[in-house]
């Protein structure tokens, strides 16, 4: 049990950490709406566009390993202040840019470096250092729905600031949005001199940040990870970027995307509270596998569904249980392979993997329906990955639970 005094702080640290993920990830969810509006603006295609993204999905995660190393040695304070600054002035750029390569920039690096560092590795790391390793289960999976919680709120505001100010009058807004992140970090600063909570009791020694990349990257259980997170970011880049425009090719109003994304997020607060609860009882490979075999199931009930708003919503609710859920276990195996000391930068790097997956959904997505009208493939393939990831998960090596996190 906490005492009063560290119960407030769990609720201070884990409350400050999911707002702040709440602004990054809402924004960054949102993206997919303006590709249809920005393509009619500057006629670039959306092929362009999709790959504009796409480097966005890439830096998003190529961010995470290098914020989440700077906030190991130097802590979290100065990393989230400078990704928020960087994401508004990415956001505040975008409309200025009627060029590929001007896209690219400011949303493929400015934002999305901008956004990953402020994101899951930072702040997942950030929290455990000053969490008991009991509660820091259920506190990643709070954390999580944060983001969740950001996409349900921010996919129908950026609709209808989109439809009052159009695309360029939004981004601007997003802009300003971004930087309520600000007053929210510094509880997750404190003291760099206060003592920090005990790793996991199977962690290995800390042999300095250079020794613990090389001892994960030849772990098998930490790379069949990164295979597993790879199919989770192809999933969700796919779906953010070009849900929308699957949306218009069934002849379905815009608004029917908006709400999708949104029903995605509120669905997943609650898949992500239930990851959080889950891993504190059962092993997270178990978690995973359920997760991911989960989406094949879906996206092929999807596929053999009439297109009507009830069955995107029913799709979208389905979805949303798993959609960023994995994180929570995922950045628990982690934990409990190498302990929390490097957690930020060891999780970002799954992370980045992650994003290469992602990288690759939003690129792919558009060169589909560019090229073969449709994005069958890109479904036929989904289903593929998310089985193959359910099935990797299985032989990671992953101590038991302990009897206090089921307390």
């Amino acid at each position: 049990m906490l005492t009063p005094t560290q119960a407030r702080t769990w609720w201070t640290v884990t409350l400050a950490a999911a707002a702040i993920l709440m602004i990054t990830m809402g924004a960054r969810q949102s993206m997919g709406l303006f590709v249809s509006p920005i393509n009619s603006a500057t006629g670039l295609g959306v092929v362009t566009i999709s790959f504009a993204m796409a480097i966005g999905q890439f830096m998003w995660g190529a961010a995470q390993p290098v914020a989440g190393a700077i906030a190991d040695r130097w802590g979290p304070g100065r990393v989230l202040v400078g990704g928020t600054f960087l994401m508004a002035v990415g956001l505040a750029l975008t409309p200025l840019m009627q060029s590929a390569f001007g896209l690219s920039l400011a949303i493929g690096v400015l934002t999305a470096a901008g956004a990953g560092a402020g994101s899951f590795s930072v702040l997942i790391g950030a929290a455990a250092r000053k969490l008991p390793m009991e509660k820091r289960g259920m506190a990643s999976g709070i954390i999580n729905a944060g983001g969740s919680f950001g996409q349900f709120v921010f996919a129908p505001l950026v609709q209808r600031l989109i439809g009052g100010f159009g695309w360029m009058g939004a981004m601007f807004s997003l802009a300003l949005i971004s930087l309520a992140a600000l007053p929210l970090i510094r509880p997750l600063v404190g003291d760099r001199n206060a003592p920090q909570q005990p790793a996991a009791p199977h962690a290995p020694a800390d042999r300095g940040l250079r020794a613990a990349i090389g001892d994960a990257m030849g772990d098998r259980s930490y790379l069949l990870l990164h295979a597993g997170f790879f199919t989770c970011g192809f999933h969700i880049a796919f779906l953010v970027t070009h849900l929308p425009g699957e949306v218009q090719l069934c002849g379905l109003p815009g608004n029917v995307a908006s709400w999708s994304l949104a029903i995605i997020g509120l669905a997943n607060i609650f898949g992500s509270l239930a990851a959080g609860w889950a891993v504190q009882r059962m092993r997270s490979k178990y978690v995973l596998f359920w997760m991911y075999g989960s989406r094949a199931l879906l996206v092929a009930l999807y596929l053999i569904a009439p297109k009507t708003p009830l069955t995107f919503y029913l799709f979208a609710a389905g979805l949303g249980l798993t959609w960023l859920a994995t994180v929570p276990p995922t950045a628990a195996v982690v934990g409990k392979l190498f302990g929390h000391r490097y957690l930020a930068t060891l999780f970002g790097l799954t992370l980045l993997s992650h994003q290469i997956g992602g990288f690759l959904g939003a690129w792919l997505g558009g060169i589909a329906i560019t090229r073969l009208g449709s994005y069958d493939a890109m479904w036929y393939a989904d289903i593929a990955l998310a089985g193959a990831a359910a099935l990797v998960n299985l032989p990671i090596r992953e101590a038991p639970v302990l009897r206090t996190a089921a307390a």
